[in-house]
């Protein structure tokens, strides 16, 4: 994916550390990894500014080689002129070359090591930042006791805090905090070494991680395997993103039907085909399993009809929204698993494929461009497990739904993440609380059903489409609307200006 910013696993990590040591001298990367971790502090720093000047550092430093790193940091800063306080959880006598090194270039230095056995922070002093090097990538149990302890104080703090590699923590890998009741201290950004994580980015990663800065560290990119995973951005799509001929027709963008609309849910197939609309299909119709309206007030270029006179054959299909689990809803699902068309698997279409293992069959059989687009609960019932073990591994159980369903499968949440069959993995960076409101997923299926009719690879269909549906409520919340009270209708206009900024962004073609 040229252009793209690639994700790597805790083991790919590794592989890449193990051969770039093996052709550099010892402490090399550390060392590296220190002076990029001090300046990152020193940047942060600067943004604060001229309180942050004369207030101290305090350096976290822990067992391994996260705590050698921040000890190289420390040594970097007391010579740049910091004040720096370190508490270091290690015996000395017992660390390894690389950060014995690094511990002895931190005690020539200006920085002064507290006790680390007294309860709570060094004295009552007022940090200026708190660098997190207590845990990085390796940790696998849940922080205990006192350290967990000095976590929840920094926590607490007023204060910002870099984290080293990864907030101690979090898991690297999934975006979980490791351990049943575990914790994980909480940063206003990281720098991270060698590769970027996928645990920075979904899950508690946006939350505990903030801004995520990468330090490659010199490292020869020959040293680096191809990535399974990358960090969405516009060029992941920006080879679908064409200008409209103005030789064009309705027909040209293609048809959409939504398939839902049981009693007391009419409002679903009605965002989710205003969404359709509005992001480019030519054509929609609102298909309704029970009495619905005449037409949409609101959006009169809709066609609402009853959904078992809609031809299944004849559109991009979108089937969920307000479905419900009736009989009916489920023998409309089954026509149109059954359909050549394109499909869009949301809500309660993912639901009536939960209960029943012939519908899940017939999913698991088709050739045409599927979707799915769960929330974790959704997901947790189509794998058979609990909506906690999905966000447990966010990535692994988008990538179990993928290759089970032969689909592409979109899993909702915090940076959502985007799966196929063959592994690969896309997490969405843009997005706010604001989309936490009912109708948000329905207006998401909608885009979705609107790329692919206007023949996007459903790939890229699915990766702008939540990328789309992210940054209509980044910008809704830039102008001063949300994230409290963003109404899922709100998104819509939104990501259609964004649609076409884009479009005459990315296509060189001029406009005529």
């Amino acid at each position: 994916m040229t252009g793209s910013r690639p994700l790597y696993q805790v083991a790919q990590i590794r592989a890449i550390e193990q051969r770039a040591m093996a052709a550099l001298p010892p402490g090399t990367l550390m060392q590296r990894a220190g002076l990029c971790a001090a300046e990152a502090a020193l940047r942060l720093l600067g943004r604060l500014g001229p309180g942050a000047g004369t207030a101290p550092v305090l350096v976290l430093a822990g067992p391994g080689n996260n705590g050698g790193d921040a000890l190289e940091a420390a040594h970097h800063l007391a010579r740049a002129g910091r004040q720096v306080s370190i508490l270091m959880f290690s015996d000395a006598t017992k660390l390894t070359p690389d950060a014995a090194l690094a511990y002895a270039r931190a005690r020539s230095s200006a920085a002064r090591f507290e006790d680390p056995s007294q309860p709570g922070l060094p004295g009552s002093t007022r940090w200026s930042m708190v660098i997190d090097g207590l845990f990085g990538i390796g940790l696998t149990r849940p922080i205990k006791e006192a350290l967990r302890t000095l976590v929840e104080t920094v926590n607490a703090m007023r204060c910002p805090v870099l984290a080293l590699d990864v907030p101690s923590g979090l898991d690297a890998d999934t975006g979980a905090i490791v351990g049943p009741a575990g914790v994980a201290l909480r940063a206003c950004r990281t720098i991270t070494f060698i590769g970027n994580k996928p645990g920075l980015h979904t899950g508690y990663g946006r939350d505990y991680a903030g801004e995520v800065e990468v330090a490659s560290l010199g490292i020869d990119p020959s040293h680096f395997p191809p990535a399974q995973a990358w960090l969405a951005d516009c060029t992941l799509f920006a080879d679908a993103l064409k200008r409209r001929p103005h030789a064009s027709h309705k027909g040209s963008f293609g048809d959409v039907a939504i398939l839902g609309g049981a009693q007391g849910m009419a409002g679903a197939p009605i965002l989710a085909a205003r969404a359709a609309l509005n992001c480019g299909a030519g054509r929609v119709f609102a298909g309704f399993i029970d009495q619905g309206p005449a037409y949409d007030s609101g959006q009169p270029e809709l066609m609402c009809r009853p959904a078992d006179t809609l031809d299944l054959a004849a559109a991009t299909l979108v089937a969920g929204p307000g479905m419900g689990t009736s009989r009916a809803a489920h023998d409309l699902l089954a026509a149109a698993l059954g359909s050549a068309a394109p499909l869009v698997l949301d809500a309660d279409a993912l639901n009536l494929l939960a209960l029943e293992p012939g519908l899940r069959q017939k999913l698991a059989q088709r050739r045409a461009a599927t979707l799915l687009t769960p929330h974790p609960l959704e997901a947790a019932r189509l794998l058979g497990t609990s909506s906690d073990a999905i966000q447990a591994d966010r990535p692994g159980a988008a990538r179990m739904l993928a290759a089970r369903f032969n689909a592409i499968a979109v899993l909702k949440g915090s940076g959502t993440i985007i799966a196929r069959p063959s592994g690969d993995i896309v997490i969405n960076r843009t997005g706010n609380p604001g989309l936490a409101t009912a109708g948000s997923g329905d207006v998401l299926s909608g885009i979705c059903g609107a790329l692919l009719a206007q023949r996007w690879p459903q790939w890229q269909a699915a990766i702008a489409a939540v990328w789309l549906h992210g940054s209509a409520a980044d910008a809704l919340v830039e102008n001063g609307t949300g994230p409290v009270g963003i109404t899922a209708g709100e998104l819509i206009p939104c990501a259609r200006a964004i649609l076409n900024k884009l479009i005459e962004q990315h296509d060189p073609t001029p406009a005529r």
